[in-house]
């Protein structure tokens, strides 16, 4: 059929079934952009281009379609780096659409002219680079193939002379995968390692997350009477109310799935990488089992393995391979079964002792925290410990909430409190740790299902990175709640200064402007809490007024300066100085 390069682009997209893009409109992509409504896509105005693809991945997570964004060619392009980057880490097939400077002027220095496709290079799963009009559809198409194929984000470069002309094409049909279970050798061989395992453990993954698969995951599990620890911050993954769910590994994560993981004589690993940050030593536990036999299934084979040693690897769906395996044990008698009811009692035992713990953990007690606790009470009070309203929070969470949190340290602490029902629920910048993730990501997230209360946790550093898109949701009506900790600080680094260098504190404090009078000012509510049995309360309001009233809601928590543990003991060593002037900084 005879039409424009901009048509067939904008058709492929539709046949790709992409409703809504995230983006700042600009000149290098306009013609397509023209007729971006009649195809029935929406583009969302962002305020910054990071909080579009952070967008676009949020969207992703919780659609399990495309997310996908778009920006002017160079600086709007590369504005998007960062979001990419964690939409990789979190495999969300994102399509960042990057129009580039037009071929005659290319090389030449020319205005907002950059090799646009070196940037991408290491967190895109393909790279489409349109180098002829004719080849539009088919480089668009098989964008949004391989999006999906290979569970991450992919790029489509177009010059942007190459939206016009004329030229006949057939639109592609997409084409997606049927993912399979895994070979039958290697579910053989798991199956006997399961058959014969004493005290086995499952780890749930983002796998399971991303192929709907609970279910099976759930059922395997009960067929075992296996405890099931959530993978690090993939606290969606099994639902927190089962008897066998016993909470996250990794930083900050649940001490019940640490202590029980530690005594696994066999573990599944379902849908995970099993990356490096989330089995690290926590609360002083090396709790990885060392003489573990690890089956992994993942589906992608170059992750089997690669973190850590495996006996059987899966390369297979997580869902299908749950599926094959319980086949293959269904009518087995399994040596685990002696030790069902044993094995059932100490999960629960190590749960109830996690969560009267967790009451009972009102603060911190390291010496600079309780310093400074007392510097604040001297100040005149009001301000609430973390792990309290962390706590609060908790218990204020709606039904079929979403959570995003960004990276630092009461997030992180968070994570010891974050629990969830159903899948596609919780998002956070996974390896990458990017600050100013949270807020545009549950921006994205609550666009895709606009009937779920939406909800994102940034402390005070992180909050200044992304709190301009609060215009995006009241411009736009997309009404969300965000929930900042304040404590004047950048905690997570400020940590390491009092470990390490003596409370020498170089550039880790912050003085804030109210955080809820600015809100107020971009035209959304902004509430500040500073008395702890207001915290539940102010949740459960701003969540009403965001979906009843369509209203965004920030909601400032003043907080101590306590701090939680650092992020990873062996990054940094006891400073040594040779020089001179430098002998009193150790």
């Amino acid at each position: 059929m005879k039409m424009t390069p901009s048509e067939a682009f904008v058709e492929t997209m539709a046949a790709n079934n992409v409703t809504e893009m995230f983006g700042i409109m600009g000149s290098a992509f306009m013609d397509a952009m023209d007729i971006f409504a009649p195809a029935g896509i929406r583009l969302i105005p962002v305020v910054h281009e990071q909080g579009a693809a952070h967008m676009a991945d949020g969207y992703s997570r919780v659609s399990g379609r495309h997310g996908v964004c778009i920006g002017q060619n160079g600086p709007g392009i590369s504005n998007c780096v960062t979001g990419i980057a964690a939409a990789y880490w979190a495999h969300s097939p994102v399509v960042i659409v990057t129009p580039e400077t037009g071929t005659m002027g290319q090389g030449l220095g020319g205005f907002q002219e950059a090799n646009q496709l070196p940037m991408f290079q290491e967190f895109t799963k393909y790279q489409g680079h349109v180098n002829n009009p004719n080849r539009m559809a088919e480089f668009t198409g098989r964008c949004f193939d391989r999006a999906m194929a290979e569970n991450g984000p992919t790029q489509l470069n177009i010059p942007r002379d190459y939206f016009y002309g004329d030229i006949d094409v057939e639109i592609p049909e997409p084409r997606r995968l049927d993912r399979g279970p895994g070979g039958d050798t290697s579910l053989n061989e798991a199956s006997d390692l399961l058959r014969r395992a004493r005290f086995p453990v499952i780890v749930s993954g983002g796998g399971v997350v991303q192929g709907d698969a609970i279910d099976a995951c759930k059922a395997l599990a009960e067929r075992l009477g296996a405890p099931v620890v959530n993978s690090y911050l993939h606290n969606d993954s099994f639902p927190a109310s089962h008897p066998l769910w016993c909470g996250p590994l990794g930083y900050q994560g649940s001490k019940a799935a640490m202590k029980l993981i530690s005594q696994a004589d066999v573990v599944l690993a379902l849908g995970s990488r099993l990356g490096p940050f989330g089995t690290l030593p926590q609360h002083g536990m090396d709790y990885w089992p060392k003489d573990a036999k690890i089956i992994q299934v993942d589906a992608d084979h170059k992750m089997l393995g690669l973190v850590k040693k495996i006996s059987v690897g899966i390369c297979g769906d997580a869902g299908a391979a749950a599926e094959a395996l319980l086949a293959r044990l269904s009518d087995q008698t399994l040596d685990c079964d002696e030790t069902r009811k044993a094995r059932a009692a100490r999960i629960q035992e190590e749960k109830d002792a996690w969560e009267r713990e967790l009451d009972e953990w009102t603060h911190e007690k390291d010496p600079f925290s309780l310093d400074m606790i007392e510097e604040q009470k001297q100040e005149g009070g009001g301000w609430l410990h973390p792990r309290q309203v962390l706590r609060e929070l908790e218990k204020a969470m709606p039904a079929d909430v979403m959570v995003s949190t960004d990276i630092g340290n009461i997030n992180s602490v968070a994570n010891s409190y974050l629990r969830f029902e159903r899948p596609r629920s919780f998002f956070a910048a996974m390896s990458w740790g990017n600050c100013g993730y949270a807020f545009p990501t549950i921006i994205g997230a609550k666009v895709a299902a606009p009937d779920r209360p939406a909800i994102s946790y940034a402390g005070d550093g992180a909050w200044g990175m992304s709190m301009m898109e609060t215009m995006t949701c009241v411009r736009h009506n997309i009404p969300v709640t965000a929930v900042v900790f304040h404590n004047r600080q950048w905690g997570a680094e400020k940590k390491n200064q009092v470990d390490f260098y003596n409370r020498r504190f170089v550039a880790g404090e912050l003085e804030n402007q109210s955080f809820a009078g600015i809100a107020r000012a971009m035209g959304a509510e902004g509430v500040v809490v500073n008395k702890l049995e207001d915290v539940g309360p102010a949740l459960k309001n701003a969540v009403d007024r965001q979906m009843n009233d369509g209203k965004t809601t920030i909601i400032e928590i003043m907080c101590t300066r306590e701090l939680g543990d650092p992020f990873r003991r062996d990054a940094l060593s006891k400073p040594v100085r040779y020089l001179e002037k430098y002998k009193d900084y150790v």
